[in-house]
């Protein structure tokens, strides 16, 4: 679990660079705060300085990646659907270990790719970094708020922004993977004193995607054993999970655990395992064959009724 700690530690620091300003979507998209004021405990956070943007100094497909931190003001980005509209919608959870958020890599690119597909993509901007103790399979409580807050808000504006309110998903991406995991089986009760009607509808996905999830693992050396943390039922929604064997940051181990648990507990579940692809890699090309998993998340979601069929 150490090592587990120290690799993503590494991978955070090596987004450091200078900072430009606070990051705002691009124009044609709307951004809103999450919450009408202070967010829900706030006093559990410490942010060390202003938000930031910063370019990583490592590539990933050849370009760096957009970094935001000290994340204190949560907001939502709507990317309405490009062409025809399915009426589906995802909630995107950009990663970082908690403590960044890869803004672009695992966030505007993935939101770019599902509008073209006739999806709403809503990009979550949450609060990071969040305090980490030993084991880091703890609980993340500001940013499950931050993730359930903006499900019970798009469900709240599913008429107005043309969402079919039963198909309202999840995408996540490392930390922001364990966040899939994370809504998909807190749902039962809000983890904040509610604060209008939009905490009033469900906070639960009707399908879930994690690629290369992280925090899955209890980590017991030869047991696969899910995190306590994330109790399992046969409630969670139908999930998808991609993962490469090579993960050197979030151990296959993440995966094949929350596969087995979600298996045993008699939900719909779709994985895909690869010998090469490494950590991080978004939906940037590469040589390797895990580059093609947005079209298997397409099929997969066609699969479970999301979206309708190809027409020949």
């Amino acid at each position: 679990m150490k090592s587990l700690i120290f690799a993503l530690f590494i991978v955070s620091a090596s987004f450091c660079l200078k900072a430009q300003n606070i990051w705002q979507s691009s124009p044609g998209h709307t951004q809103i705060p999450i919450w009408p004021g202070t967010p829900p405990d706030a006093n559990l956070q410490h942010v060390p300085g202003p938000e930031s943007v910063s370019a990583s100094t490592g590539l990933v497909g050849g370009k760096s990646v957009l970094v935001i931190s000290n994340v204190s003001q949560p907001t939502m980005t709507i990317y309405s659907p490009k062409g025809k509209n399915t009426g589906v919608a995802m909630v995107v959870f950009p990663g970082g270990g908690y403590q960044v958020l890869a803004m672009d890599l695992e966030g505007t690119e993935i939101c770019d790719w599902l509008a073209s597909r006739g999806i709403t993509a809503i990009l979550l901007k949450y609060r990071v970094p969040l305090k980490r103790t030993e084991p880091y399979s703890q609980p993340t409580p500001l940013a499950l708020e931050d993730a359930q807050r903006t499900l019970g808000l798009v469900r709240f504006h599913a008429a107005e922004w043309h969402i079919n309110p039963h198909k309202i998903g999840v995408i996540g991406f490392s930390a922001g993977g364990h966040m899939v995991a994370d809504t998909s089986t807190h749902f039962d009760k809000r983890a904040y004193p509610p604060v209008d009607a939009a905490d009033q509808e469900s906070c639960r996905p009707d399908f879930a995607v994690a690629c290369y999830p992280g925090h899955l693992w209890d980590g017991d050396e030869g047991i696969l054993k899910v995190n306590p943390n994330v109790p399992v039922t046969t409630n969670a929604p139908p999930t998808f999970i991609v993962m490469a064997e090579d993960d050197h940051v979030d151990h296959v181990e993440q995966a094949l655990t929350y596969y087995i648990a979600l298996k045993k507990a008699g939900v719909p579940v779709e994985m895909h395992l690869y010998t090469k692809g490494g950590h991080g890699f978004g939906l940037r090309r590469t040589k390797n064959p895990i580059t093609d998993w947005p079209q298997l998340v397409e099929t997969w979601l066609r699969t479970i009724g999301m979206i309708p069929p190809q027409s020949n």
